[in-house]
């Protein structure tokens, strides 16, 4: 599995961006999958329901499981690799934040916001973005074309997928 990491500061558009990559990696034959980090204490679960109930009572772990899927529940924090084992095998993992793990990363920059430039950082292969960057040192991507984009990642990260003719 690819890992690519998709980080910038808070509003930038890491996650609509994400969203709209994973339908175009989709139509060009690539299976993705993706991990979201949060820095901000998150509900993994309702109150009051049964799962939550289980996870009160000192389970470790709890799986709730519908015919539409599953969810894991976990009060264990888990280094990313831990948690891309329990991945499914897929061509492209999409990770968003970890801006510290030494991973190829596609930074999503808006000047606007007044934040720093994702810039220097050795395994920035891109910047996705809503202005010109004229001092970036890498690509500079539109970040409202998820087409172009996918076809960037796709050829950076060696996922081309043979024709089947």
């Amino acid at each position: 599995m690819k890992i690519l990491a998709v980080s910038g500061w808070s509003g930038a558009g890491k996650t609509t961006l994400i969203a709209a990559l994973i339908p175009q990696l989709m139509a060009r034959g690539i299976s993705v999958s993706s991990v979201k980090h949060a820095h901000h204490g998150v509900t993994l679960d309702k109150p009051g329901k049964d799962s939550f109930v289980h996870a009160q009572a000192g389970a470790r772990e709890v799986i709730l499981t519908t015919q539409d899927g599953f969810a894991l529940f976990s009060r264990q924090p888990a280094p990313l690799e831990a948690l891309l084992a329990r991945l499914a095998p897929v061509d492209l993992v999409l990770v968003e934040g970890f801006k510290a793990e030494p991973l190829p990363r596609l930074g999503v920059y808006r000047p606007v916001l007044g934040k720093p430039a994702p810039w220097p950082d050795d395994d920035l292969l891109a910047v996705a973005a809503d202005v010109p960057l004229p001092d970036c040192p890498v690509p500079v991507l539109p970040l409202d074309k998820a087409g172009e984009i996918a076809d960037f990642v796709i050829s950076a990260l060696g996922l081309n997928k043979p024709c089947n003719r």
